[in-house]
């Protein structure tokens, strides 16, 4: 009998070794005269236990993590085919706790299909939710998506109903999707990990879009530090084609929606949509001044539905569900589930699909675990290298937009990254202003000089000159760059920056750590 054993080819879980034991596994399974199959997966998102290898047995799949390749006879012997005792046995994983209080619409079949099988992907419940638009038109499909409270999950948190509307509404020749998956805020992966685990839940997405909206054509703009999501998207693209679900005649619909995927260097201002378009049309990625909306002149002068990976990635469950369903979670005007990247110096690190409202401290200590380094912590940063910096003394907020911004602080793409009690925050809030001079694109002169002066300001006060004057320009700058920047990356610089000046004082007096001079 053949036993199915499953291993993430998942980025992390390929740093980490995986394919080492991927073939230590095939080559003791020769020796020994074993029958497996060895399917690859992506990850489950449990990021402390990779590579995570599974087994299925009569009672579910058993897990054993962190695997190494010199683990894979000791599995061996201990039983593994039949999901046998061994020291890195997990369980089923589902029944972990990490995933056990996890709500996973979006992520449910990551780490669990072939990333580039349609057919598993189906037997999923895998494009019902195209089937579904077809089924009932454009308006209709528009209309789920806005009543599921669905806002695009790429950091602005724009209402995506409206969007869509927006552009299904407009009149042109030639309309376009474009999916924003340049993911660059320090601290997140979840993009990456459902392109590398389940890209067609995006492509699924996708194709709802353009059949909502009219377009017969599709993007998907990647940063080149992907390569392992860009391989997989395109052998997912290329299966669809052959299965008929994407391409010509999407599913004997009449309908046609062509789909590529385009690699970006790597800018972190690609990640602003008129930036990326800038990036697609061949030229140097710089912000475009609105109006006009891509959504009514966006690339190649068409109207253009440009939404970020998690975005369309909803869609699909939305659509198989009912708007209804979907809003049925969350909390306010946050509706639906966040995936939640935990990362940074904490002992579970991984995705936590769940939703809105979960605390910021249930993420940190429940899922995980507190820090690594086993100290206290200090602070969490939320939102990528543009949010604020949160004390522990605001760890009880609700992950929801609203309730984030009334405390100057934002959900963005929501990435969580972690401090103990060993951080300097004044540094902090120097590399914010590092950060965008040095990926700042320079049209606009508030972020463009703003970046600069910041970063001279924080050296001046880093060397032990007293705060109060380089504190009283720094907030002069901070003001400037929030009002008068073109976009989101010099517009947002101040909030990490202000943040750690508001929350952590005591960080930016240094005269006091200066040594005393000798008698």
């Amino acid at each position: 009998m053949t036993a199915t054993i499953f291993l993430p080819r998942d980025a992390v879980a390929i740093g980490l070794g995986a394919e080492r034991v991927a073939e230590a596994l095939t080559r003791a399974a020769l020796a020994r005269g074993l029958d497996i199959r060895l399917v690859r997966t992506g990850s489950r998102g449990m990021v402390w236990l990779e590579p995570l290898l599974e087994v299925e047995t009569p009672e579910g799949r058993i897990a054993y993590g962190p695997v190494r390749a010199g683990d894979v006879e000791s599995l061996l012997e201990s039983g593994l085919l039949a999901g046998g005792a061994h020291r890195l046995r997990v369980g089923r994983p589902e029944d972990h706790p990490f995933l056990a209080r996890q709500q996973r619409l979006t992520f449910h079949r990551c780490g669990v299909i072939d990333p580039v099988s349609v057919a598993d992907y189906r037997a999923h419940r895998g494009y019902r939710g195209l089937a579904r638009a077809l089924e009932i038109g454009a308006p209709a499909t528009v209309d789920a998506v806005t009543l599921s409270g669905l806002r695009g999950r790429g950091g602005a948190g724009f209402p995506t109903g409206i969007k869509w509307n927006t552009v299904m509404r407009a009149e042109a020749d030639r309309k376009y999707v474009v999916c924003n998956a340049d993911e660059g805020d320090s601290g997140t992966f979840a993009d990456r990990m459902l392109m590398e685990g389940d890209p067609f839940t995006l492509i699924e997405g996708m194709t709802i879009a353009g059949v909502a909206v009219g377009a017969a054509r599709g993007y998907i703009y990647l940063r080149s530090e992907y390569p392992n999501a860009c391989e997989t998207l395109r052998a997912a693209i290329a299966a669809g084609e052959r299965a008929g679900v994407l391409g010509r005649n999407v599913m004997g619909s009449g309908r046609d929606f062509h789909l590529e995927v385009r690699l970006g260097a790597g800018a972190y201002i690609c990640g602003e949509e008129t930036s990326l378009l800038e990036s697609l049309e061949g030229r140097r990625g710089i912000v475009r001044a609105k109006p006009p909306i891509p959504a009514l002149k966006g690339l190649f002068g068409r109207p253009t539905l440009v939404n970020n990976v998690l975005s369309f990635a909803a869609v699909p469950w939305i659509l198989d569900h009912g708007g209804e369903a979907y809003a049925a979670y969350g909390m306010g005007r946050s509706r639906g589930t966040l995936p939640i990247q935990l990362a940074g110096n904490v002992r579970q690190g991984g995705l936590i699909e769940t939703a809105f409202g979960i605390t910021l401290r249930e993420v940190i200590e429940d899922f995980g675990g507190g820090t690594r380094s086993g100290r206290p912590v200090r602070a969490a940063q939320v939102g990528g290298p543009l949010g604020a910096y949160f004390p522990e003394g605001l760890f009880d907020t609700p992950m929801d937009y609203e309730a984030f911004a009334a405390r100057k602080g934002l959900v963005g793409h929501g990435g969580v990254v972690v401090f103990d009690d060993s951080v300097d925050m004044a540094r902090q809030a120097r590399f914010a202003f590092e950060f965008c001079a040095v990926e700042s694109c320079g049209k606009c002169t508030p972020c463009r000089i703003g970046a600069v002066r910041g970063r001279e300001t924080m050296d001046r006060l880093l060397a032990g000159e007293a705060p109060a004057e380089p504190l009283r320009l720094i907030e002069d700058l901070c003001e400037v760059m929030t009002d008068g920047s073109l976009c989101a990356m010099g517009g947002l610089t101040p909030v990490p920056v202000m943040s750690a000046i508001t929350h952590f004082p005591e960080d930016f007096d240094r005269s006091s750590r200066l040594p005393l001079a000798a008698e």
